[in-house]
């Protein structure tokens, strides 16, 4: 059997965590492909040694010409990184529904159709790896964080049925579990509160609660917490040795702050946590 394409192809890659991974792998004489909505938003990874494409994964078209263009060219998408994604922040019930489809389309949706359609080359040439950039939110949730978390909860399944249903072909998945990453990640999900639903001043029982959600978002990313985070470089440097090795973990916990926080979530009973959350975020009523 010839030698299998070890191409990468990577989603969201206009910053943080997907810019630092393409630059870091290309740098490591990997062949990359580089992806985002816009490709001119990606121009300075192409002088950097990257194959740069368009891609949305909220777009079926989009999508398929993107992995065509892959298997056109090296014959195989070799290593998925499935990293496109971004959080709505906002007390469910305020939050539109058409935002929530959003999420879901984008974080979740999007990644199980794309690993579709990269998988049956992969499968023909009986080798390759799929990373899942899930979130230590997959394992627990905050307050005015619902939506998000529900993704990243998916993950944590899609991830899992997906490691013992490509075992046989020789295709690994790695599950990414990253806590505070100190990217413009907290922006957008602070700029995501745009979205809520707000009723006439003081008719508006989540008012209150999800302008603290807000703060605190925007907070964790600038105050001394972020000491306990990371820049995307860290998560680059994670997913690169995985690649390299021939029986990867399937799950890896990224920063102090991840592994602290699901450690407490995984000591705290319900009714103690809740109350732990009390102490950050007033209660609704």
């Amino acid at each position: 059997m010839p030698n299998p394409s070890k191409a990468v192809l990577i989603t969201g890659c206009s910053s943080g965590i997907g810019h630092a991974t393409a630059l870091r792998l290309a740098r490591g004489g990997w062949t990359v492909y580089a992806t985002a909505r816009r490709p001119e938003s990606i121009a300075d990874l192409k002088d950097a040694g990257c194959r740069t494409l368009a891609l949305d994964v909220t777009d079926e078209g989009s999508m398929r010409a993107a992995v065509e263009q892959v298997e056109r060219e090296q014959g195989a998408v070799g290593v998925l990184i499935n990293n496109a994604g971004y959080s709505q922040s906002g007390a469910i019930e305020t939050v539109p529904i058409e935002a929530v489809r959003r999420q879901f389309e984008t974080n979740v949706f999007g990644l199980v159709r794309l690993t579709q359609l990269v998988l049956p080359k992969m499968r023909a040439q009986a080798w390759g790896k799929i990373v899942n950039v899930g979130s230590m939110g997959g394992r627990l949730s905050f307050p005015g964080g619902g939506c998000y978390h529900a993704t990243k909860h998916a993950l944590e399944a899609i991830s899992d049925a997906l490691r013992f249903e490509l075992r046989g072909f020789h295709i690994d998945v790695i599950l990414l579990e990253p806590g505070l990453i100190t990217t413009e990640f907290g922006e957008a999900a602070t700029a995501s509160m745009a979205d809520v639903e707000t009723a006439p001043d003081g008719e508006d029982p989540y008012a209150h609660f999800n302008a603290t959600v807000g703060a605190v978002t925007k907070g964790a990313y600038e105050s001394p917490m972020r000491l306990l985070g990371g820049g995307p470089d860290r998560v680059a440097k994670v997913i690169d040795r995985p690649l390299k090795r021939r029986r990867p973990p399937a799950r890896i916990t990224i920063t102090p702050s991840a592994k602290l926080t699901i450690a407490s979530r995984r000591l705290f009973t319900d009714r103690a946590w809740d109350a732990a959350m009390r102490r950050q975020f007033p209660q609704p009523k």
